[in-house]
């Protein structure tokens, strides 16, 4: 393991050789030959800058762009060229500490990809037609592949379980602790683990396209793309190390002929000024935070495509919700179940029950599931009539029975079932389903797509920011406003196809400017990709997870608020930085120009800001404990409007 650290960070030991060597040198100065130790100068010289130095010739060569790694050799070399070989040398050991802090820094954020790869297994067990199997690479399975997974395996890549029973460790992908039960027809993915029964499955992606595919490549994909402050900086270094260049030169020989100062203090003056006004701490300002803070996130659930997201999260000044399996568990469930008193409670859920579980509507499905454990009788060899988008029907001990909309069993006498209830449960959200025996309404059910109890706090997080919240919804106004109400959304957008999402992003982008969608279907990939940062469920759909810049691995919203606190430091740190770096700078040129600082100091006071902003940067490694307060303390509910949109296709 310290083997291991080392070959990562061997910058830190060839920075410590050097200071050894600078500290036999200055204790040995005038008690050995001169020679003897300008040889351990030039050595502590070559251990410290030599990494720099090569980094920095062959950056210029390839982009042919100056950089500030050539003028620290410029400025040591300088030094030592007027007998300052202590200062050239501190200058040079100093600078090499920041850069493996730095490099520490990258290293920090890679081990997150390397920590994921090793979840991913190489080889999988390949079900042959003898029944027997083959230990084969995970790159060779094609799609409808059956293949073994053992207890305690990784399952080596995504599908779906084809038979047994088993319970998943599943942290790898979403970080959560309690493993998930697994059976036929449940989708397992590459990197879980199979923790306690033995079972078959099909492959249902190639290796290349596992959902743990794409989480490794999108954080290398955000690694390498930097933010937009990064990319300016790093733009305007190759200008700024150019105006100092010229200073220097006009240092060389002004303040001889204009202040009367000697030829060696002008060339003094001269290297002070080019080690003091070096953008090493400005440079520094932004990279390494913004690697700490991507990292920071991947280990949290929130995975970034490139800083530049991350970047743009901070200025997003409202948030877009899709409803269904965003703000909502995605799948309705029974609310309420109200039965005829001179009819049994038991027997109506048996006859509804045996309409229903044929049926593939995720209504009926709900129902399904609701009964399953309720009902006392089956009843099999049943002639069902299924009447799309109305009900089914059928006869059973010699009585039709139906279930479906009110017009399916009758308006007037669903109407009259219901009472009151007709108009308040829809205005909770709730849809009605009804049952009839013959000519009359025996039972009435209500179901929900009930809210994500974390859609909650992440809503009253954002609000607290003094971010809008809008909810978009296909549905009716009454079922938006009523789920906007629970959740705590300011906004509804109610009656919105699919197709209109992008003209939804683009008005409210017209307002508020920076804008932010999330979603989880395909049908909302195209708003992702419009919307000022995109933001998918890691449950959602493979073309919803391409078109956005932020994925929740989680499906957990509140990571949504953990984003964008996370984004808010990273602009704080980062101003932090770029203000301090230039408050140095100016002040030790300032203070070169009065003659009232020499080189040591200003080797100190320019290399230890660099480091100072690379350790800031750093603290985005650290967790954040504000949202945990605010949980405890969620906003006060309060009912939603209607949001009018300008766009004239809506």
């Amino acid at each position: 393991m310290r083997l291991k650290w080392w070959k990562e960070n061997w910058q830190f030991l060839a920075a410590g050789i050097s200071g050894l060597l600078i500290l036999l040198g200055w204790q040995t100065e005038g008690v050995v030959p001169a020679g003897a130790t300008a040889g351990i100068f030039i050595a502590a010289f070559v251990i410290g800058g030599f990494d720099q130095a090569k980094e920095g010739i062959l950056d210029t060569i390839k982009t042919r762009k100056l950089n500030v790694e050539l003028l620290m050799v410029l400025a040591a070399t300088g030094a030592s060229i007027i007998g300052y070989w202590l200062e050239g040398a501190v200058l040079i050991f100093i600078f090499s500490l920041s850069g493996a802090l730095e490099t520490y820094t990258t290293n920090k954020s890679k081990r997150e990809i390397t920590k994921l790869m090793s979840f991913q297994p190489e080889t999988a067990f390949l079900l042959l037609e003898t029944g027997e199997t083959e230990e084969v690479d995970v790159t060779s399975l094609k799609l409808q592949d059956l293949i073994l997974v053992r207890p305690g395996e990784r399952i080596p890549i995504d599908g779906v379980i084809v038979s047994g029973e088993t319970s998943v460790d599943q942290s790898a992908i979403n970080g959560e602790s309690i493993p998930a039960q697994k059976g036929a027809h449940d989708e397992v993915f590459g990197g879980t683990v199979n923790l306690s029964g033995v079972i078959r499955m099909e492959v249902r992606k190639t290796a290349d396209q596992t959902l743990f595919s794409q989480i490794i490549r999108m954080v290398k994909e955000a690694q390498s793309e930097p933010s937009h402050t990064a990319q300016f900086i790093e733009q305007f270094e190759d200008k700024y190390v150019k105006a100092v260049l010229v200073l220097v030169f006009v240092m060389l020989f002004l303040p001889h002929f204009l202040l009367d100062w000697s030829w060696n203090e002008t060339f003094y003056r001269a290297m002070v000024l080019l080690t003091v006004a070096s953008p090493c701490a400005l440079v520094a300002s932004v990279t390494p935070a913004t690697l700490a803070a991507i990292s920071n996130g991947a280990r949290n659930g929130v995975l970034f495509k490139g800083g530049v997201h991350l970047e743009n999260l901070r200025n997003v000044r409202a948030v877009a919700f899709d409803k269904t399996g965003t703000l909502t568990q995605g799948k309705p469930v029974v609310t309420d179940f109200f039965v005829a008193p001179e009819f049994d409670r038991t027997q109506v859920i048996d006859r509804i029950y045996a309409l229903e579980q044929n049926s593939a509507h995720p209504l009926a499905e709900a129902i399904v599931r609701d009964f399953s454990e309720k009902r006392a009788e089956s009843f099999t060899d049943l002639v069902m009539k299924d009447v799309p988008g109305f009900g089914v029907e059928a006869v059973i001990d010699g009585e039709r029975w139906r279930v479906g909309k009110a017009r399916f069993v009758g308006s007037e006498q669903a109407m009259k079932f219901a009472g009151s209830l007709s108009d308040t449960l829809p205005r909770e959200g709730k849809t009605l389903v009804y049952a009839s025996c013959g000519e009359q309404v025996v039972a009435m059910i209500a179901l929900k797509d009930v809210k994500r109890e974390e859609a909650v706090h992440a809503v009253s997080s954002l609000k607290k920011r003094g971010i809008k919240t809008i909810m978009v919804t296909g549905d009716n106004e009454a079922t938006g406003l009523a789920i906007g109400e629970e959740i705590g959304i300011d906004y509804v957008i109610a009656g919105c196809l699919p197709e209109q999402k992008v003209d939804v992003l683009r008005d409210l982008k017209a307002v508020y400017g920076s804008v932010a969608m999330v979603g989880d279907g395909i049908n909302d990939a195209p708003a992702l990709a419009h919307a000022t940062v995109g933001v998918a469920m890691g449950e959602g759909t493979d073309i919803a997870m391409e078109a956005a810049d932020v994925v929740l691995m989680k499906n957990d919203l509140e990571k949504l608020s953990y984003a964008s606190v996370l984004s808010v430091r990273l602009g704080r740190v980062v101003k932090q930085n770029i203000a301090f770096s230039i408050l140095v700078i100016i002040s030790l040129v300032l203070a070169n120009l009065f003659q009232s600082i020499n080189l040591p100091f200003g080797v100190i006071g320019h290399e230890g800001s660099t480091i100072l902003v690379i350790l800031n940067g750093l603290r985005l490694l650290l967790p954040n404990r504000k949202l945990a307060k605010e949980k405890d303390k969620p906003e006060k509910m309060q009912k939603p409007e209607i949001y009018h949109l300008k766009t004239p296709a809506l």
